[in-house]
């Protein structure tokens, strides 16, 4: 006959389910009758904050001044070695200096030049375009964050510098008083803190779009390009091209060693009559086929550079049977009318 089960065990089993059961309805009660979490109060402990004594502050400003001016002086020290070519020993041009010195692409050194003059722009420029007593633009000398004897010509958006050079690459071509003008904007609309280098950008779109004129320039015209201060047109100052492509602000141009997308503030217009714009097309078109050789001498390269450099729309004599004795050095005998004046 089998066992008759403990009651003791049973009674213990049952015990548990009580237990159970009563935390679980202990639990409900407590979720049924607490308030909403969305409005319940929670009691955070107070923590008191430490206030910097006067030399702590000024302690304080002068590092942070520290940290915003260093890309920018990285910059000026740029400007410098190149200015002064204190490279020449080790390198023969200042892109491979920097590239080999500090890791720097081609464009980055002088993007950092650039944008210190932004910076120190920004540092001297009040509204009415004039600049302030603290003149010097060394930072020991400019106590940005604190209050100056031109605080009112001067608000607080002028205080709030730039600390990357990203952050002001959309105004370096910009004049002075507009760099001031955008930046002071861009603060105002990033709630006086730093701007993004995007919300400055979106500022000066903004200002294009109301100011811009309709680009002068039309497909097939020959203008001279103008270098200024774009380092990727080293050595094309003088040259033509010709318009293929022309955009809201920029034209696409071809010259004589490929194409080139400047703006139109790069271009001059050269105003040659439609039949001339014809002529140098034709030279054009010779030159470009020419350069798909990838086999062209040193002397075929110097008189193509000779030929881009033309301030006239037509080919002298010798210059046509330069031209053409390359041509059938390289296969390439064109048909196309003469280019030079009769």
């Amino acid at each position: 006959m089998m066992a008759k089960p403990s009651s003791r065990r049973k009674k213990a089993t049952s015990a548990a389910e009580i237990n159970s059961k009563s935390l679980s309805n202990s639990a409900n009660e407590d979720i049924s009758v607490e308030e909403n979490p969305s409005t319940a109060t929670i009691t955070v402990s107070a923590v008191e904050v430490e206030e910097l004594t006067d030399e702590e502050q000024s302690d304080r400003l002068h590092l942070e001044r520290r940290v915003e001016r260093a890309v920018f002086e990285a910059g000026k020290a740029l400007m410098e070695l190149r200015d002064r070519r204190l490279y020449r020993s080790t390198h023969s041009t200042f892109e491979e200096y920097c590239k080999d010195r500090f890791g720097f692409q081609r464009r980055h050194p002088y993007r950092l030049i650039e944008a210190s003059a932004v910076f120190d722009n920004l540092m001297k420029m009040c509204p009415n375009g004039t600049q302030t007593e603290n003149e010097s633009s060394d930072a020991e000398n400019y106590p940005i964050g604190t209050q100056t004897e031109n605080e009112e010509m001067c608000p607080i958006g002028t205080q709030i510098l730039p600390t990357s050079e990203r952050q002001v690459r959309p105004i370096t071509k910009l004049e002075p008083q507009q760099q001031w003008e955008v930046w002071q904007t861009a603060v105002e609309e990033a709630g006086g803190k730093v701007p993004s280098a995007r919300v400055v950008g979106d500022v000066v779109q903004r200002i294009m779009e109301r100011t811009k004129a309709p680009n002068p320039y039309r497909v097939g015209e020959v203008c001279q390009i103008i270098a200024k201060d774009n380092p990727d047109l080293r050595g094309k100052g003088g040259c033509w091209g010709i318009v293929n492509h022309v955009g809201e602000f920029s034209c696409t141009v071809t010259m004589w060693d490929g194409e080139y997308t400047v703006r139109i503030d790069h271009l001059k217009p050269l105003n040659y009559l439609e039949s001339e714009c014809q002529q140098m097309q034709l030279l054009c078109d010779r030159i470009s086929r020419l350069r798909e050789n990838e086999n062209l001498e040193e002397a075929a390269l110097t008189v193509l550079k000779h030929l881009g450099e033309l301030k006239r729309p037509y080919l002298t004599a010798v210059e046509e049977k330069l031209l053409g004795l390359i041509e059938l050095e390289y296969g390439l005998i064109d048909q196309s009318p003469q280019t030079h004046r009769q």
